[in-house]
């Protein structure tokens, strides 16, 4: 399938940085994870203005 465009908002973004002990919350992050390494080769993954604002507004865990 080529030309799949897909969203992710920014609860799926952030996925993969949850606490994995759960096993619902880590199925979730290999799905966001699986999909995301799709975009690099077939599918195209968008964004929005509302995704680059929500994303801003996360501090920076590395200074924290």
């Amino acid at each position: 399938m080529r030309n799949i465009k897909v969203y992710l908002d920014v609860c799926c973004l952030n996925r993969p940085f949850d606490d994995q002990t759960q096993d619902r919350i880590r199925m979730e992050s290999e799905a966001v994870l699986m999909i995301l390494n799709r975009c690099l080769s077939d599918w195209i993954l968008v964004g929005s203005e509302v995704i680059d604002y929500e994303l801003s507004r996360i501090p920076d865990m590395l200074y924290i």
